[in-house]
């Protein structure tokens, strides 16, 4: 661990330099790639005390950086400056997190999934899950006015297949 620390210390800037904003929020894992990190700082979903910045702001210790990404904001406060990326657990030393806590698991759940081992849905289950995820239309078929093949299988023409 105090190797990894070093090693982190090494990557930094030379005595009271400064690290881009994007390079530093990809360093210490708040994004998984410096591209994310630019793209979310043009879009202004980062925020360094409380101003909206570009992605070659120089970032300095002490500063507060509000980082909007994958629908939950974090809040961090700059306690070390490092340029290349690190292990998680030397990444977390490298500043102290504000963030409010994420949201429950159970709370953002998907809607319709059903339980392993139940087989194949029925007819009826499809419908009730297309009901439930929004896709389900009134016809049934796919398009209006389509009737079925004799498959089952949507007709979008509304004629019968050619034999």
């Amino acid at each position: 661990m105090a190797a990894a620390i070093a090693a982190a210390e090494a990557a930094g800037p030379a005595n009271g330099g400064s690290v881009r904003i994007d390079s530093w929020i990809w360093a210490v894992r708040l994004v998984k790639t410096r591209s994310q990190g630019a793209t979310a700082c043009r879009g202004g979903h980062v925020h360094v005390n409380g101003e909206r910045v570009k992605p070659a702001y120089s970032v300095r210790i002490g500063d507060e950086v509000r980082l909007r990404h994958e629908g939950r904001e974090r809040v961090v406060v700059v306690k070390r400056l490092i340029r290349k990326r690190v292990g998680a657990p030397v990444a977390a030393q490298c500043y102290i997190d504000n963030s409010p806590p994420p949201p429950p698991r159970e709370a953002t759940a998907p809607i319709g999934i059903r339980d392993r081992g139940t087989g194949r849905p029925t007819k009826r289950d499809r419908r009730e899950l297309e009901r439930l995820r929004g896709a389900g239309g009134a016809g049934g078929f796919g398009s209006p006015g389509g009737r079925p093949t004799p498959g089952g299988r949507p007709n979008p023409g509304g004629r019968p297949k050619e034999r």
